[in-house]
């Protein structure tokens, strides 16, 4: 390369870095007064909330903590898991953020398989984490999110005497690793997604310009913050806007509505699950909603029709179908609102970062209508998976990141997610994707919620099997159910077994865990139980 135009370093570098810090300090200097978050009591203008980081970050350093450092959160939503991830981004420190339903082996295996060196915690949950790390060489500093004793994130927050270290991060680059996203481990042990700044920064990119945000909004935030979904598709880019924020600790839909009327909420995502309950809540037709303008749902597969009632009893708002993963940032495809009219269980098409294809197991493309694995490339991605060099040259086979998702794309490039490749069940030497038969059982007026599962079964191999959730004070039988969807499926589709829960499990972002159903009555009919 000619001298004259090689790059410029230690001199202009900076000047051009754009790291996530970069991003929200832009934000803070454009809408200083304006109220970024609230959280309870606690309101953060944009300036204050920026204080606040400062403040955190250099406490965080003066621990002793060094550029590339892991630190671990585990607790629930609060202002303070905010503020310890931006801190975390602006000292050159790896956030690693934990489910908190996880508890002993599961939070052991994240906290040392990351090699944290520092962990905060909600004292609630401080029992529990401490007795989970306690053999875990190398974890330096333990602290708490809010009210605790020694190194407490909301009381440096607020402390105005903390002098702020000159200069943090300031040999912090774009390509950094900024945060370990740990997937949900249903069908292995959990792997950290390497994400630099740069990857959910152009993942911010794509959602504000796909998604439409705005400064004016007041958007709810009410899932779980260690998840990629709240974080880094509503939150972070909202932030970066100049929007509002209201964040709760978890989505129940008495709260949910009435901070919807109070607070006058113009945004507010939910996986099916979620929006189910609030559909069902006796609060829904009593609370003024009018000001809702636009709604999102994804994480999961949307029910049609679920997701036909809700435009029909939110008549005012605009919908959009979110799909994705955490290694991708996590947003991937959208279905606009004006799209839905013509393909309700559609994803939608590649967002502006992503370019993605449907291929078969030779990376071939696959013609329209034909199911395949989806693959993508984007600068959203991540750079691997931490300590798994195995399983990362095993995802970006073929030059491509592997989803594990089935899908299906139109002529038009409009791509309909079909399964997760694990949940595909083959019966009887047939495929049949549970998404389907789960649609069909949905039209019935008594279910509430359904997952659909293969179990061994000796004739054919897998049985289709639904397990239902009826809707309050409903009654059907499993014939009836089966009678119900026999116009609606091909024979080999049909469930070969029905069984009814009182509830169906999820984790805490939602999401049904159907690798737990499977195991269960796996388990119950090794062991003779019908």
């Amino acid at each position: 390369m000619c001298a004259a135009l090689s790059p410029v370093r230690d001199i202009g570098d900076r000047a051009r870095r754009n790291t996530i810090s970069d991003a929200f300090q832009r934000a803070a200097g454009r809408y200083p007064e304006r109220t970024a978050l609230i959280f309870g009591d606690r309101q953060w203008s944009f300036a204050g909330l920026d204080r606040a980081i400062d403040r955190v970050a250099t406490r965080l350093l003066a621990a002793g903590l060094e550029t590339g450092d892991r630190v671990a959160a585990y607790g629930r939503n609060s202002d303070a898991f905010l503020i310890l991830w931006l801190a975390c981004a602006r000292a050159g420190l790896v956030h690693v953020p934990i489910n908190y339903a996880l508890v002993g082996r599961e939070l052991h295996y994240i906290v040392h398989q990351s090699g944290a060196r520092a962990l905060f915690v909600d004292p609630a949950l401080a029992d529990k984490a401490r007795e989970a790390v306690a053999d875990i060489v190398g974890l330096s500093v333990i602290g708490s999110l809010s009210g605790g004793d020694d190194f407490d994130i909301v009381t440096t927050a607020l402390d105005e005497n903390v002098a702020i270290a000159s200069d943090i991060g300031a040999s912090n680059d774009d390509t950094d690793v900024v945060q370990l996203l740990y997937t949900s481990g249903t069908t292995a042990a959990p792997k950290g997604a390497m994400m630099t700044h740069r990857s959910l920064l152009s993942e911010y990119e794509s959602c504000i310009i796909e998604l439409g945000f705005r400064a004016a909004d007041r958007a709810l935030a009410a899932l779980p913050l260690y998840h990629s979904a709240q974080m880094h598709v509503f939150t972070m880019p909202q932030l970066l806007v100049g929007a509002t924020t209201v964040l709760i600790e978890a989505p129940k839909p008495e709260i949910c509505l009435q901070l919807i009327e109070e607070q006058r909420i113009t945004s507010f995502f939910a996986p099916p699950t979620v929006w189910i309950s609030l559909l069902r809540a006796p609060d829904f037709d009593k609370r003024d909603l009018s000001s809702l303008k636009q709604v999102f749902y994804g994480a999961s597969i949307m029910p049609v029709p679920v997701l036909h009632e809700l435009r029909e009893r939110l008549p005012g708002t605009q919908t959009f179908n979110c799909y994705g993963q955490s290694e991708i940032g996590p947003l991937a495809t959208v279905l606009r609102p004006e799209e839905h009219d013509a393909r309700p269980a559609s994803a939608g098409r590649p967002i502006y970062n992503v370019q993605t294809r449907i291929v078969d197991t030779d990376m071939n493309d696959v013609p329209p209508g034909v199911s395949g694995e989806i693959v993508h490339r984007s600068p959203q991605l991540l750079v691997g998976y931490w300590g798994k060099p195995e399983e990362t040259k095993e995802a970006f086979e073929g030059g491509w990141f592997h989803s594990g998702d089935v899908g299906i794309r139109d002529e038009e490039g409009y791509i309909t997610v079909v399964d997760r490749v694990k949940d595909i069940i083959k019966t009887g030497g047939t495929i049949v994707a549970s998404r389907e038969v789960e649609e069909a059982l949905f039209t019935h007026p008594a279910v509430l919620e359904v997952a659909v599962v293969g179990l061994p079964d000796p004739k054919w191999i897998e049985a289709v099997t639904a397990l239902v959730v009826l809707r309050q004070g409903a009654r059907t039988t499993e014939e009836d159910l089966i009678a119900h969807v026999r116009p609606l499926l091909a024979p080999f589709k049909l469930p070969k077994r029905v069984i009814f829960l009182p509830e169906l499990p999820r984790n805490t972002a939602g999401k049904i865990l159907k690798r737990d159903l499977r195991k269960t009555f796996q388990d119950m009919l090794e062991g003779g139980t019908p």
